[in-house]
């Protein structure tokens, strides 16, 4: 063999071997029951904002934030949230948390990344909105 068919094959062994360890890098959605089956473990999980239980005092601790999600299969957990409240939470369709369930069955975030909003087209009321928009713009 020639010694660049060698190091071709290495370099390829390489790659491989690398994408092989970061398979366990990449994150599934879970939905609430199998975040609950996986305790301890950081899991990404989305779901729906229960827009009446949202419990944040800024004044109290402006780094507490704590509510309840629904997911598309109907169940309910808890979310402790340990930085300011997102601006628009609210306004949210979907929520997508990334955390760990504790003993307690309280989904845990402890990072400030782990909170995205997927909020609402605005065109979605009106489907020549993006038409109107642009036209406006010229």
């Amino acid at each position: 063999m020639k010694k660049l068919n060698i190091v071709v094959l290495v370099v390829i062994a390489i790659v491989i071997a690398l994408l092989i360890s970061q398979l366990g890098d990449f994150s599934t959605y879970e939905t609430i029951k199998s975040a609950q089956a996986k305790e301890g473990k950081t899991v990404t999980v989305i779901a729906k904002l229960d827009k009446n239980t949202v419990n944040y005092d800024p004044v109290k601790n402006p780094n507490y934030l704590t509510f309840q999600v629904t997911d598309t299969l109907g169940d309910r957990m808890p979310v402790a949230y340990y930085f300011e409240k997102p601006t628009d939470m609210e306004k949210s369709e979907r929520i997508v948390l990334k955390g760990k369930m504790d003993k307690e069955g309280i989904f845990q975030i402890r990072e400030q990344s782990g909170i995205l909003l997927k909020c609402p087209s605005k065109y979605k009321d009106n489907p020549n909105a993006m038409k109107e928009d642009f036209s406006a713009s010229r």
